[in-house]
């Protein structure tokens, strides 16, 4: 509990149906994008990795504003209490909202992705 995550000791519902969706929704997206972007030129893992980077991007609100501003004086596990611990733990999450956006930026704004490979030939 050196950083003092109580989501990870004591789960809330929210944050158990995240999860739930990581590994029953995003696991497998891992597998797809790694095929996806290790053969380069898939232009139809476009959609499929909008939505799976909108849905990280959209969870990780939520669990930063959960540690950044929950009030963690009653919970059974100790929370984060001043404002470093708070941000020490928020940057431990960070990276995993960072990723999501730059995947959507690559999706919505690389020609890889966004030009159609029919009007690239002509």
């Amino acid at each position: 509990m050196e950083y003092k995550d109580a989501m990870m000791a004591n789960p809330p519902m929210w944050f158990k149906s995240f999860v739930f969706s990581e590994i029953f929704l995003q696991l497998p997206f891992f597998f797809l994008g790694t095929y996806a972007f290790y053969k380069g030129g898939c232009g139809w893992i476009r959609i499929p990795a909008l939505v799976y980077a909108s849905h990280v991007a959209t969870t990780l609100i939520a669990i930063l504003g959960h540690i950044l501003f929950h009030d963690f004086s009653d919970s059974k596990y100790p929370g984060p209490e001043t404002s470093d611990e708070r941000l020490m733990l928020a940057s431990f999450y960070l990276p995993y909202f960072v990723v999501p956006v730059l995947i959507i930026l690559t999706m919505l704004f690389h020609p890889d992705y966004t030009t159609n490979k029919k009007q690239k030939a002509h």
